[in-house]
């Protein structure tokens, strides 16, 4: 299980700021997005923006692997704009 972070327009999307999710402990990070999305297809629509962290870590989708360890934090930041 690992605890995923909503930050500004994805929580908005999600309607949540955290959750925890059991996904498979070895998956890439486009994985790992797909399974975030089945539970809020919202968040699709940041499908082209959006950036993980992993740990504390950017992670950007693709076929990067992660091994997941349960109580993991993963961070969905979608764009930031500033002005």
């Amino acid at each position: 299980q690992v605890v995923v972070l909503y930050f500004a327009r994805s929580a908005e999307l999600a309607g949540l700021r955290s959750e925890t999710l059991s996904v498979p402990r070895h998956l890439t990070s486009l994985q790992l997005w797909e399974e975030i999305v089945k539970r809020h297809p919202r968040l699709a629509a940041l499908r082209d923006q959006v950036v993980f962290a992993v740990r504390q870590e950017y992670v950007l989708l693709g076929d990067q692997l992660l091994v997941l360890h349960s109580g993991d934090e993963v961070a969905i930041i979608p764009p930031i704009s500033g002005g």
